[in-house]
């Protein structure tokens, strides 16, 4: 698949024209991470935007699914990034947007960090003295709406290669229901839901888990528990140990900066409990205001209402560039053209 370089973000407009267009485009990268595995980032000294977004072409086989493993990135996040294209069959030869930048939340950039308004976990290993530290991103199933994933902090209890799963009580009566009976233990296997790794948490009854069911990774699908791809749960499952901090988010709205650029990146809400639109781009200015207050930093008021009403999932620049230079009057550009003939008359002389 061919990596093709994504072009800047950039746009123009007063706080006074919130009701103007989005104009969609791709940031910036703004990490040079080759040296580094799939979905791995070295943080930056100064700011908060690791990764890239960019573009590769499908191959005949392809559904964005696979495309989107293949590139750490789940489900939901492959959809939104590229709404004509067919899930199933995107065809050969189809640019595919690959969301790979992140605004890294806003929270102590320590352990495993859960964002389950993006579905996605983040990982800041410990570094050797004179190393560079880096982050670990990967995609996620999280809770169902009548299921949700719980926020908080806690920690790694429990950790078992290969484990076997006891169905609880619940979710027994919820399959008998359903037709589709469970039996009281589900042994180690390509049948069990919870892959080959399970990491317990500190939350009774929630795990950190891998699936047989890699294809709802990136969507809302399980009863509570975080699911992972199997390759990507069994590399962060050789890196933590029990007492390892978990820390649970639901931050749908994020912000963050990198070389003198205010970033926003917006995810749907999983809850329409948490809050009107209207509420939303309030809230949305606030933050910016406090982020930008005592700086003389020019935002695009309306590509931010625009990033929270229609969440993308992509860092957006806020960042409303120079005016440009006024066009010259009628007359002067009379004046300019007529010497311009003049020039050339007396080269053709000349000549």
């Amino acid at each position: 698949m061919t990596k093709m370089i994504p072009s800047p973000l950039r746009s123009t407009v007063a706080r006074t024209t919130l009701l103007v267009g989005l104009t969609t485009a791709l940031a910036a990268p703004l990490q040079a991470s080759e040296d580094l595995p799939r979905g791995y980032y070295y943080l930056p000294e100064e700011g908060d935007l690791v990764g890239e977004v960019y573009t590769i072409e499908a191959e005949k086989e392809d559904t964005l699914i696979d495309i989107g493993h293949e590139h750490g990135i789940g489900y939901r996040a492959m959809v939104r990034a590229n709404p004509d294209v067919s899930v199933w069959y995107p065809g050969e030869g189809t640019e595919v947007t690959i969301p790979g930048q992140f605004i890294l939340p806003d929270v102590p950039r320590n352990d495993i960090v859960i964002n389950v308004a993006e579905m996605r976990l983040y990982y800041y290993p410990p570094a050797e003295d004179g190393e560079p530290r880096i982050v670990q991103t990967y995609p996620l199933g999280v809770g169902r709406q009548d299921w949700e994933t719980p926020l908080g902090n806690t920690t790694i209890t429990q950790m078992v290669r290969n484990p076997a799963w006891y169905p609880p009580a619940s979710i027994r009566r919820e399959h008998a229901e359903a037709g589709d009976p469970l039996p009281s233990v589900v042994p180690a296997g390509p049948d069990n839901p919870l892959g080959t790794r399970k990491m317990r948490l500190g939350i009774p009854g929630y795990l950190i888990h891998g699936t047989n069911k890699p294809e709802g990774v990136g969507m809302r699908v399980s009863h509570g528990c975080v699911r992972m791809l199997p390759e990507d749960v069994e590399t962060l499952f050789d890196q933590v140990s029990v007492g390892t901090q978990v820390r649970i988010i639901n931050e749908s709205f994020k912000l963050g900066w990198s070389d003198g650029t205010l970033y926003v990146q917006a995810y749907p809400y999983l809850d329409e409990k948490q809050g009107t639109t209207i509420q939303r781009v309030t809230e949305a200015l606030d933050e910016v205001d406090a982020s930008t207050e005592g700086l003389d930093y020019a935002v695009d008021y309306s590509r931010l209402r625009e990033v929270v009403e229609v969440p993308g999932g992509m860092p957006v620049a806020l960042e409303t560039p120079p005016e440009p230079e006024p066009a010259p009057r009628f007359y002067e550009q009379l004046q300019l053209i007529a010497a311009t003939d003049d020039a050339d008359e007396d080269e053709a002389s000349q000549g």
